[in-house]
C-alpha cells in the first residue's frame, strides 16, 4: 500500500478487548467505547462482540454510535443545541446532561427516556491542565451536591469522568472513595452510575483482579449498575501510522523528512508537546524524523535507528490510534492517511482512501 495510512492490527487489538470482556463478567461493569478517541466503524464489528455499546460527545458520534456499533448507546454533550435534542434522543438509549440548566431546559422533550447528570467532583489524575476537567472554573459538570439533590428526581444516574491516561490503580481507589465520601447519599438513589474513561486497565502489569473487586464492592454498596467508557485502553497499541522517508538532510543534527504531520496526523503530539512512539528506537544513528508540512515545529521526535534513513525507507509510529484518527485533517493539503485493517489471519485490506475530491469536499 502507498503510505501514509493507519494500519489497525486485530491481533493487536484482541488483547485490550480480551480484558475489556473478563473485567465485566468479573466485576459486572459494562464497558462503553469512548467515540470522541477513536470512531473507526471499519472495526466495529469486531469491537461489539467485546464491548456493550458507545458514548458519545454530540449528536453526529451518537448516531454513529446507534448505527454503525448498535448496543446500548449513551449520548453526552458539553452542551446540547434546541434543534439538535430530538435527534440525540432518537438515536441514544441513555442522556447524560452537563449541567443542571441543560437538565431542566431540555425536561419536556426527555420526559420519556433515561436521563443523566455529569458530576465533577473535584479531583482527577491529569497531568495536563488543558485536558483537567478538574480545573479551576471548570465546566464539566455540577460539583454542588447540594444542588444536585435539587434534581436528584429528575435523572437515575450520574457520570464522573475525572481520569486521564490513570495506570495507577492506588489512585484511582483514593479518587473513588473521595466521589462516595461526598456523593454517596446522591449515588444511592441512583440506578447506575458512569465512571467514564481514562483508567488505563488494559496496560501491561495493571492489577486487573483489584479493580474488578473495586468496581464490584462499589456496585454492590450502592445498589448501582456501573458503566466505565475506556477510549485509549481499548484500542491502546493496536494501531501504526505508516510513512516512508521522502528526503534528509543534516543541519546540526540529521534529519529526515516523512509523507505525513503531526499537525494533519497527529495533532495531539503538537498539542501536549510530546513524542511519538518508535519501535525498537535503538541503534547508533539518531535521527529527527518531520514532517512534511511547513509548520517550523512538525516533528515527530528524535529516535535511534540501526542505520542511517534515507529516502524510501519505511517507518511505523507505534500506538497511532486514539485521538489521532478522529483529529486528523487537511492542513496544507497533506494527504490524509489511508484506514486499513490486518485481520488476525495477517491479510492487510484498505477499507478506506483519501484523495482531492475528500480535500475538496471538505472546503467549500
Amino acid at each position: 500500500m502507498q503510505t501514509p495510512y493507519y494500519l489497525i492490527d486485530k491481533a493487536r487489538l484482541l488483547p485490550n478487548m480480551e480484558k475489556i470482556a473478563w473485567l465485566r463478567e468479573a466485576s459486572g461493569a459494562k464497558s462503553l467505547l469512548a467515540l470522541k478517541c477513536f470512531a473507526t466503524w471499519s472495526v466495529f464489528d469486531f469491537m461489539s462482540e467485546y464491548m456493550d455499546g458507545t458514548t458519545s460527545s454530540s449528536l453526529y458520534e451518537v448516531r454513529l454510535g446507534r448505527e454503525k456499533f448498535g448496543k446500548e448507546t449513551h449520548a453526552y454533550s458539553v452542551a446540547y443545541a434546541d434543534h439538535e435534542i430530538g435527534e440525540v434522543l432518537a438515536h441514544s438509549d441513555k442522556i447524560i446532561f452537563n449541567t443542571i440548566g441543560q437538565l431542566e431546559r431540555f425536561e419536556t422533550q426527555s420526559a420519556n427516556h433515561v436521563r443523566g447528570l455529569r458530576v465533577n467532583p473535584g479531583v482527577s489524575t491529569s497531568g495536563f491542565d488543558l485536558a483537567d476537567p478538574a480545573r479551576p472554573f471548570s465546566r464539566l459538570g455540577e460539583h454542588d451536591p447540594e444542588e444536585i439533590a435539587k434534581v436528584a428526581d429528575k435523572i437515575s444516574g450520574f457520570m464522573f469522568h475525572n481520569n486521564c491516561e490513570n495506570a495507577d490503580f492506588d489512585r484511582f481507589d483514593t479518587m473513588l472513595s473521595l466521589i462516595e465520601q461526598r456523593f454517596g447519599h446522591l449515588i444511592r438513589d441512583m440506578d447506575w452510575i458512569s465512571l467514564g474513561g481514562g483508567i488505563h486497565f488494559t496496560g501491561e502489569g495493571y492489577p486487573l483482579e483489584r479493580l474488578a473487586d473495586r468496581l464490584k464492592r462499589f456496585a454492590d454498596t450502592n445498589g448501582v449498575q456501573v458503566y466505565l467508557e475506556p477510549g485509549e485502553a481499548s484500542i491502546t497499541k493496536s494501531t501504526t501510522l505508516e510513512v516512508t522517508v521522502l528526503d534528509t538532510l543534516y543541519n546540526g543534527k540529521n534529519l529526515a523528512i516523512v509523507d505525513s504531520s503531526i499537525e494533519a496526523h497527529m495533532l495531539d503530539l503538537l498539542i501536549y508537546r510530546e513524542q511519538a512512539k518508535m519501535e525498537p528506537n535503538a541503534g547508533d544513528h539518531e535521527w529527527m524524523v518531520c514532517g512534511k508540512s511547513c509548520l517550523a515545529g512538525d516533528i515527530f521526535g528524535e529516535f535511534r535507528f540501526p542505520q542511517p534513513l534515507k529516502a524510501g525507507d519505511r517507518l511505523s509510529v507505534q500506538d497511532a490510534g486514539g485521538y489521532t484518527m478522529v483529529k486528523k485533517n487537511w492542513f496544507n493539503g497533506v494527504k490524509m492517511p489511508a484506514i486499513a485493517i490486518r485481520e488476525m489471519d495477517g491479510t492487510i485490506r484498505e477499507v478506506r482512501d483519501f484523495g482531492y475530491d475528500d480535500f475538496a469536499a471538505a472546503l467549500s
